[in-house]
């Protein structure tokens, strides 16, 4: 709602509290729209999708319920054909913050054949904690138990809900190992992937230049220098909504990182941008980059 106010090219169509849960309602509100973001658990999503009966509103979806499914655009323009695929549709399925990041770094490799689809693919990402939503917002901003003071690993039974797209988007045989952690921080992501050489078919450097050249539009770029003194800080992109790729390691041991804010281009960013692109209007409209 922020970000839309700001736009006056944009008219919001919004029920009173009286009628937000009035099936009725709803389903005058979401067809009589031109878009529809979908900010909801995965089964109220797909009851909101199944209330729509024309063939003019296109749905741009924030939950996990259609990051997978075939009809669906996998709202990630940047990847090789899909920004023309979202351009074209009426159902695109906004990405999750932690495979923004592994997908942006993970994708392009598995395209270029840099490394096999069946590679065994291991992944950490730290992100700040409004990525858990209004329950643990909360917990966070007031009175802190100590163990939350410390950064906190979840997902630990390797069965996070972002995974499946992880595999589908990038194409992995392989069910990537991913580690997620949330810190005492309110906004930013960084997701690493670590390689060994024994699996890429490259150097560092070719793996600097794929990015470079794969990524060229602005809301995602390579940085050359993303080196903090030795550091590379999780919030550095907090507020903004781009991502910023970076390579470091070695030829033995390589690392690829994915900076951006998770509620930025891993989240609210990426569906404005998503917006912009159906609306045929330029792309970073209303995005700060």
């Amino acid at each position: 709602f922020d970000r839309l106010a700001k736009r006056d090219d944009i008219e919001l169509i919004t029920l009173p509290e009286n009628l937000r849960k009035d099936l009725l309602a709803r389903a005058d509100a979401l067809n009589s729209a031109d878009i529809a973001f979908l900010c909801l658990p995965d089964s109220a999503a797909i009851e909101a999708v199944s209330l729509v009966n024309n063939d003019h509103t296109a749905i741009i979806d924030t939950s996990t319920a259609h990051r997978t499914a075939e009809e669906w655009a996998y709202g990630f323009p940047e990847l090789t054909g899909q920004r023309e695929k979202i351009k074209s549709s009426k159902r695109i399925a906004n990405p999750g913050c932690h495979a923004s990041g592994f997908i942006a770094l993970v994708a392009p490799l598995i395209e270029k054949g840099v490394i096999d689809n069946k590679t065994c693919v291991s992944a950490f990402s730290i992100t700040g904690y409004t990525g858990g939503g209004k329950k643990m917002i909360a917990e966070y901003e007031n009175v802190l138990p100590a163990l939350y003071h410390a950064p906190r690993q979840y997902g630990i039974t390797q069965q996070h809900k972002h995974i499946p797209e992880m595999m589908k988007v990038c194409d992995l045989q392989v069910k990537p190992c991913f580690c997620p952690i949330v810190a005492n921080f309110p906004r930013g992501m960084e997701v690493c992937v670590t390689l060994f050489a024994k699996d890429v078919n490259c150097c560092v450097q070719d793996l600097k230049n794929l990015y470079k050249n794969y990524y060229k539009n602005g809301v995602v770029w390579y940085n050359e220098n993303a080196d903090e003194s030795g550091f590379l800080s999780a919030n550095a992109l907090a507020n903004r909504d781009g991502m910023e790729i970076s390579v470091h390691g070695n030829d033995d041991n390589i690392v690829l990182v994915a900076r951006f804010d998770n509620l930025g281009k891993g989240a609210s960013g990426a569906a404005i941008q998503n917006m912009n692109i159906v609306l045929g209007l330029d792309e970073k409209q209303g995005l700060n980059l």
